[in-house]
């Protein structure tokens, strides 16, 4: 008979560091494509809306940053230079590669909070109900942008994968720094 090892206490500090982390990047994001594209078009009303929502969960992890006293992450500056420059050269390619990099981030995104969510459980209630919440709304910006031709970019492939890693990149680093 084998005995399971005890399941390891989630890091719920390094979650919160890296989903402000990664919230505030996307509102970069959004903020390079809009400053590109403006407000014309369907694709930049799509945008902002998604905007909108991404900032409402950067606020929540600021929250909850503030009242749990975790330090946020070193690269805050990157990710802002980052953030900005990615949505502004997605925008410039046209509207498909904005919603092409919307795609990708989201499907990274996506697989980060599920991520979490199984390695929370219920050792966080607070927690696990934004990243559910916030997870459920990423899904509907990845399938908006879907609509609205991601597929269709030029190099498609490549600038998702490109993004991707980025993404993935991002994420690991955000969580220690």
């Amino acid at each position: 008979m084998s005995i399971a090892a005890p399941r390891s206490a989630p890091n719920i500090e390094s979650m919160i560091r890296v989903n402000q982390a990664g919230e505030y990047g996307a509102t970069r994001i959004y903020a390079g494509q809009l400053a590109v594209m403006g407000d014309r078009g369907e694709a930049a009303r799509a945008i902002a809306g998604m905007a909108r929502q991404e900032e409402r969960h950067r606020a929540f992890f600021d929250r909850m940053m503030a009242e749990r006293r975790v330090r946020p992450t070193i690269l805050h500056p990157l990710w802002d230079a980052a953030g900005f420059a990615l949505g502004a050269v997605t925008a410039a390619i046209g509207p498909k590669a904005a919603m092409a990099c919307t795609v990708a981030v989201e499907t990274e995104i996506d697989r980060h909070y599920r991520d979490q969510l199984d390695e929370l459980g219920d050792t966080d209630p607070e927690l696990s109900a934004a990243v559910a919440e916030f997870r459920a709304e990423e899904l509907e910006h990845k399938d908006a942008a879907l609509e609205a031709g991601a597929e269709q970019a030029i190099a498609y492939p490549v600038l998702s994968g490109v993004i991707r890693l980025g993404c993935r990149a991002a994420i690991a680093l955000s969580k220690r720094i």
